[in-house]
């Protein structure tokens, strides 16, 4: 049975940060809401409780039960999780006459504490709360402070159960991946042996007893998520696995064919399908994003349909869902506002009635990667960049012509194989070209133009949840600018976007 450390959900928009560095540590752990605590079993070596955008003191704030948790395994409450073990068991949390968000130095540590072990007097930690802890109850013991709050950190006596009001996740925490390591290893005793080489075997295994001799179809994308998922279940069953990989006319240049051959190549059985007529089709005359989306959508779904019901007795769908997406569909308030609609395969309509197997949806994209590369993948697939779903559909800004995205594929050629050649790709998590629905005045030779604008795109990220865009050489930008206006006959002016996310997205659309 795996061990496992369990992270209750109070809402904290650094929650899934702290699931990433305990899985740093080796140790694998699982994200639930506060109020759907799952089977405590002797799986479970300790829990944690997250932060909260609520205050404790509001009467609408969440109020886990604990009474199977406490005392009874290692308990840590982080930020809110340590003001709500304060005030529940007879403490007293207030507004604070100095509100912390930020930098902190913890002016004294307790070294003597198992929590805090190897930690430095003056260590430097990030607060991020508006209440502070102003009363303790009898059994607790303060073991460190900051100049401005008395209990950063507390251990209840008696108990392997601690609080602390900052936050050990987030790298402004010099030490925070130290403390994380003592509770984890010292104070739960995890064995420190979830691997992505583990992961990869034990998720083969339970594949082959899932699926049996079952048939099973898979949609390629081209891109990580999808091609690990396909050599996870090629692994576990083999030629029962039948992938389909669409052409729907949106992909870069050549992809369909590179991809396919490499696809190919790894041994995968594998259907390709030029679609391109049909998704171009669905587009004509659409021009608002989310009716493309939409609309592209759909066409994938009738088209993956189509090639489904040629094969017989299929009985399961594999999709490349990600633990982010498990996370958010069942999060303390329901999944996240929609700010464009999901691409995934997960939108398939109940007449398929097929089973759903998803061997990625307990890790994160980075360890997504490293499963990749203990499997075998090339360094070329896992290190592509993310592509939309909808393709180049969504970085032609207006409607969708055969004519705009030969245009779009030269110009975003020349960008990608330009950041290959100067050694720039491999620092970039995600870059692009978009076709502005705008033309410009230019000259060329003698003569007058007026053509079309396009927007070069580059930005890094760990997760795409937030991304800084990339300060690129001038002289490369130069020189593909150049390429781009004198190779691609209908382009003009090229223009390079700096807007970060947020408040900007990555993708234009």
């Amino acid at each position: 049975m795996q061990e496992k450390i369990v992270i209750l959900d109070f809402g904290s928009q650094y929650t899934q940060l702290i699931a990433r560095r305990i899985r740093e540590l080796n140790v694998y752990c699982e994200i639930y809401p506060f109020h759907k605590i799952p089977n405590l079993d002797s799986s479970v070596k300790g829990v944690i409780l997250s932060g909260s955008p609520y205050s404790v003191r509001d009467a609408e704030s969440p109020k886990p039960d604990l009474s199977q948790i406490k005392s009874k395994m290692p308990l840590l409450g982080v930020c809110y999780g340590a003001q709500f073990m304060a005030q529940h068991f007879g403490g007293e949390v207030l507004p604070s006459d100095t509100r912390e968000y930020g930098r902190a130095n913890l002016q004294f540590v307790d070294t003597t504490s198992d929590l805090l072990k190897g930690m430095s007097q003056n260590s430097q930690v990030w607060m991020s709360h508006g209440d502070t802890i102003a009363k303790i109850p009898e059994n607790y013991k303060v073991i460190a402070s900051t100049h401005d709050v008395k209990v950063a950190a507390y251990k209840i006596k008696g108990e392997t159960t601690y609080g602390i009001q900052f936050h050990p996740e987030v790298y402004h925490s010099i030490e925070g991946k130290e403390l994380l390591k003592n509770y984890v290893v010292n104070i739960c005793g995890c064995s420190q042996n979830w691997t992505a080489d583990s992961f990869a075997q034990s998720t083969i295994e339970n594949l082959k007893i899932q699926l049996g001799t079952d048939k099973v179809i898979l949609g390629l994308s081209g891109g990580v998520d999808s091609s690990v998922a396909a050599v996870l279940l090629h692994k576990a069953i083999g030629n029962q696995l039948i992938c389909i990989f669409v052409d729907n006319g949106l992909l870069r240049k050549n992809e369909f064919e590179n991809v396919l051959n490499s696809y190919k190549g790894m041994g995968l059985n594998v259907i390709g399908v030029d679609a391109k007529l049909q998704f171009l089709t669905a587009l004509k005359g659409i021009s608002e994003p989310e009716a493309k989306r939409k609309a592209i959508g759909k066409t994938f779904i009738e088209v993956f349909d189509a090639e489904a019901k040629k094969i017989k007795q299929v009985k399961w769908l594999a999709q490349g869902t990600i633990y982010p997406d498990v996370i958010e569909s069942v999060s303390v308030n329901g999944p996240s506002q929609t700010i464009k609609s999901h691409h995934n395969v997960g939108g398939l309509p109940d007449f398929m009635k097929l089973k759903i197997v998803e061997p990625l949806r307990l890790i994160f994209k980075d360890e997504v990667r490293r499963v990749g590369k203990a499997l075998g993948l090339s360094p070329e697939l896992l290190g592509r960049h993310p592509f939309p779903g909808p393709g180049l559909g969504i970085r032609i800004l207006g409607d969708v012509t055969a004519e705009k995205v030969a245009l779009l594929q030269e110009a975003d050629h020349i960008f990608t194989e330009g950041l290959k050649e100067w050694d720039l790709y491999e620092k970039v998590w995600q870059a692009g070209v978009i076709l502005l629905p705008v033309q410009s005045v230019g000259v060329m030779g003698d003569e007058r133009t007026y053509e079309r604008v396009v927007a070069l795109r580059a930005v890094s990220s760990t997760d795409g949840m937030t991304a800084d865009w990339v300060h690129l050489p001038y002289d490369f930008l130069a020189k593909i600018s150049n390429q781009i206006i004198n190779k691609v006959k209908g382009i003009n002016r090229v223009v390079y976007d700096i807007s970060s996310k947020p408040p900007a997205t990555i993708e234009w659309e």
